[in-house]
């Protein structure tokens, strides 16, 4: 178990009479973990658009298509552009959260399943790899579904709205193609830390006690910018706090990808996303070596 940890980035491999170092070894079995999660993708195509979509569909029905239709108000009764604004908001948001569910499900949840009593994780770590390139691969391969689950919820939470409520989405494609990406790495590194930490026993505190107050305070329905007015004294304590979410960028991200609203700078973003990615990573990685190990 775990034996290409021990590989040397200049250790030669014999495998079938070839001798060829650690690093093409880690390479061909890299691409060989990420195409069997592909493979596996492929097989379970529905049960992966079904998962996707659930959620944002419903998010746009209620608030978009019902609320509308029973002439329930959605959001202040101060703010401007009436359901229209409200759809363009939430459209951008739902395409966000569906990243981070993605990152959490396609990570989290099966490390948590191949930590479990089968210990199906030690199949993975006999690859001819260092041990943190297998959790590397669990990550690349989040982030793929990631993207995937983008492409697929934008076009359905852009068209599932009442007469009358209309999501103004402007693709800005220089922000979509570096901000989707590196969102997707941040959200499935923090799958990898979340499935890490948690015992499979205790996944619902994960979902309890750290997802929830991710999702309902990470921006999903509203913009960090519009948080200002809710202070003690004079201080904007909420919009301060949420701060410390990471999915409030990636939501922000996506408001500065697919609309024109008011949104968090961009050169604030990025940095913020990067640093994500780099703690997560750090200690996702770290947490799996433990685990395999142990």
């Amino acid at each position: 178990m775990g034996g290409g940890a021990a590989l040397g980035a200049d250790q030669p491999v014999q495998i079938q009479g070839v001798s060829r170092s650690a690093f093409a070894a880690s390479r061909t079995a890299l691409g060989a973990l990420l195409l069997r999660d592909l493979v596996v993708l492929r097989k379970n195509l529905w049960e992966f658009v079904l998962r996707t979509v659930i959620q944002p569909f419903l998010l746009c029905f209620v608030f978009l298509f019902v609320f509308p239709k029973i002439g329930q108000a959605v959001g202040s009764t101060h703010s401007t552009g009436g359901p229209s604004a409200f759809a363009t908001v939430l459209v951008a948001g739902v395409v966000g959260i569906s990243i981070m569910f993605q990152g959490v499900q396609s990570v989290a949840l099966q490390m948590s399943q191949e930590f479990g009593f089968t210990r199906e994780i030690e199949d993975r770590v006999q690859a001819p790899c260092p041990i943190w390139l297998v959790a590397m691969a669990k990550v690349l391969s989040g982030s793929v579904q990631g993207i995937l689950s983008a492409l697929i919820v934008l076009p359905i939470a852009s068209v599932v709205h009442a007469a009358g409520v209309e999501a103004h989405v402007n693709l800005h494609w220089w922000i979509v193609v570096t901000v989707v990406p590196l969102s997707c790495v941040a959200m499935s590194a923090l799958g990898l830390v979340l499935g890490t930490s948690f015992e499979p026993r205790n996944i619902g505190l994960m979902f309890g006690f750290v997802v929830l107050p991710i999702t309902f305070l990470g921006g999903t329905y509203y913009q960090w910018t519009k948080l200002a007015p809710v202070r003690i004294g004079g201080w904007p304590w909420l919009q301060s706090i949420v701060l410390v979410n990471p999915l409030i960028y990636v939501n922000e991200g996506m408001r500065a990808a697919f609309t024109n609203v008011p949104h968090m700078h961009l050169y604030i973003i990025y940095p913020v996303l990067v640093g994500f990615c780099a703690v997560f990573l750090t200690v996702g990685l770290r947490n799996f070596r433990r685990r395999v190990l142990s």
